[in-house]
């Protein structure tokens, strides 16, 4: 084209994934190249793509200018590509209810009747099956963690494939917990009774039971049954019948009053081991003998009550574990010695505690114990006082933000796990996160899209937090692994309409072309390699031959500058005056 006399060529590369655009978009680059330029001084556009192009105008008029587009398709005709299309996809679902994924294995220039489908959740495999190709199929998805729960569809590889990229299928289902259902039982009635329940009420998200024990069974006055406007503790509805019902349990000040019996401990117990929680907030009641550790519960309780309370002004503070744990790591206040936060007055002595002390009192006595047990987790606050916390006594302290996340870790909140590996991204950067309670981390190995892997060291950013960040350069799914834990995160559209359909064509094109006077042609048509000339047309409506394609020549011409220059100045002119006089004088005397 260069050799064209007075075209002026413009270059420009467009349609690369960015991490951002979705779909191939060459008219929005060809707007941008062109904007300066008169449309009367447009010859033409070339392009060379593959035809798969995503913002093709649908009427030639919209281009703003009147002269041939020409697309010179790459590919050849007999590709092969296999894809995994998704018809139906909730965003969000409730937590222990299923989803119901619809998808169907497209393939394109093959024959192949049946496919092999791997569904996976969070990396883990759900389901394996044979399906027949370009039938819609459905699966149903468990959901068993609030957050994104990240499904992948992955049909099995064609021989000779363009790319096996589009293979895979991407949803990502938010998990939306229904209602978190807490069992709140208090014993004796003391001033921070309604801490617990202030906090839990607060919470839309919570569905709260609360007994208050003001009547144990020997306690009798005479007083008629129908009479009393208290409530009746429902224990064998609570504790036997629907006690799988509830996220969380919590005893605040409990003490054995006969009023649950030994066997309702039992399945207490049971219940935790199966993955439920328990939360004891101790007073004075568990150093005592009525202490519900002598029950089935000292099974799974973290810490032995050694009959004796420590009374004595104390600042809580965290200990070592305590600083990494996402429990109480980076509490308000908490960065400084002593903590800037009030005094408590009250802790209960143990032993043997075998849990994790994330607080600790006076003497370095425990003062939070957290504890797993088999599916379910336990945690023991062995003092009453964090009432003062939330009276603002000398300041207070963040009762709150300490108790809301104690609760959601016992209903095992996934942002509150001690070992966890997390993908994240923030504008253009995909951050690596590592949450452990260990002094080291391993490093992560970091799968992109498109299968190439790169090995990440972790720095550290605070107690118990290890990081580190990578330009995010393609859209789709991203894996991390350090050997243990795994880590997915999908950037851009789930399924991006660049790989919705990678085999080459000319048809998507042609018609903008046809209209436009130019050609939609394949490059190599199966005989070889034949790039057409370019020739220059001064008119005529078509500018494509079997060998050619045409640019429309306007003869338009730019006005660069203007130049004033007298005529009549200095010698020259008194020369030119001289010769006219000199001409007239000699035809007149003719």
């Amino acid at each position: 084209m260069s050799k064209i006399p007075g075209l002026d060529v413009r270059v420009v590369e467009a349609g690369q994934a960015d991490g951002e655009t979705d779909g191939t978009r060459l008219f929005s680059a060809l707007g941008s190249t062109l904007a300066d330029v008169p449309s009367d001084r447009i010859a033409g556009v070339v392009m060379i793509t593959d035809g798969r192009v995503h913002d093709v105008p649908a009427d030639a008029s919209a281009l703003g200018f009147a002269a041939p587009v020409h697309a010179l398709i790459t590919g050849n005709k007999d590709e092969r590509d296999r894809r995994v299309a998704l018809i139906a996809a909730p965003r969000f679902g409730i937590v222990g209810q299923p989803q119901t994924v619809t998808y169907r294995v497209e393939d394109q220039g093959a024959t192949e009747k049946t496919a092999e489908v791997t569904v996976r959740r969070d990396g883990d495999v759900v389901d394996t099956r044979t399906v027949p190709v370009g039938v819609p199929q459905s699966i149903a998805i468990p959901i068993p963690h609030g957050g994104p729960n990240i499904v992948e569809i992955e049909a099995s590889a064609l021989p000779n494939e363009l790319t096996q990229v589009n293979n895979r299928a991407v949803v990502s289902i938010d998990g939306v917990r229904d209602k978190l259902r807490v069992l709140l039982v208090s014993g004796e009635p003391h001033a921070g009774e309604r801490t617990w329940r202030n906090l839990l009420k607060s919470d839309a998200s919570v569905d709260l039971v609360h007994f208050t024990i003001l009547r144990p069974p020997e306690k009798q006055d005479g007083t008629p049954i129908n009479e009393l406007s208290l409530i009746a503790f429902p224990t064998r509805e609570l504790f036997q019948q629907k006690i799988d019902e509830f996220q969380l349990i919590i005893f605040d000040r409990y003490a054995r009053q006969g009023v649950l019996p030994i066997i309702y401990f039992d399945n207490i117990t049971r219940y935790v081991r199966d993955g439920g929680a328990v939360l004891v907030a101790a007073g004075p009641d568990y150093a005592s003998p009525t202490s519900i550790w002598r029950t089935p519960l000292d099974a799974i309780l973290p810490a032995e009550p050694s009959g004796n309370v420590t009374e004595q002004a104390f600042r809580p503070t965290l200990t070592e574990l305590g600083e990494r744990h996402p429990v109480t790591r980076g509490l308000e206040g908490s960065d400084f010695s002593p903590p800037h936060w009030s005094e408590w007055f009250r802790v209960v002595d143990t032993r043997n505690a075998n849990g994790t002390t994330v607080m600790q009192g006076p003497d370095r006595k425990p003062l939070l114990v957290l504890s797993r047990e088999g599916e379910g987790r336990v945690a023991l606050l062995l003092s009453d006082h964090i009432w003062l916390w939330a009276r603002g006594f000398e300041g207070g302290g963040p009762h709150l933000d300490l108790l809301r996340r104690l609760s959601h870790w016992l209903m095992k909140e996934p942002e509150l796990d001690e070992e966890a590996l997390r993908l994240s991204v923030n504008g253009h950067d995909l951050v690596v996160r590592r949450q452990t309670m260990a002094d080291q981390v391993a490093d992560v190995t970091l799968t992109s899209p498109s299968g190439t892997t790169r090995t990440l060291k972790l720095d550290p950013t605070k107690a118990g937090v290890w990081q580190s960040s990578v330009t995010a350069s393609e859209l789709g799914l991203w894996r991390a692994t350090d050997g243990k834990l795994n880590a997915l995160v999908n950037i851009g559209p789930a399924n991006p309409r660049e790989y919705a359909e990678v085999t080459s064509t000319t048809a998507v094109l042609a018609p903008l072309s046809n209209a436009t006077g130019g050609d939609s042609r394949r490059l190599d048509d199966g005989s070889g390699l034949n790039i057409p000339r370019i020739v220059a047309v001064r008119s005529g409506d078509t500018y494509k031959g079997d060998d050619w394609i045409g640019l429309k020549m306007r003869d338009a011409s730019v006005v660069r500058g203007i130049g004033v220059l007298p005529v009549f100045a200095g010698l020259l002119g008194l020369l030119l005056l001289l010769g006219s006089l000199a001409g007239a004088w000699a035809r007149e005397g003719r």
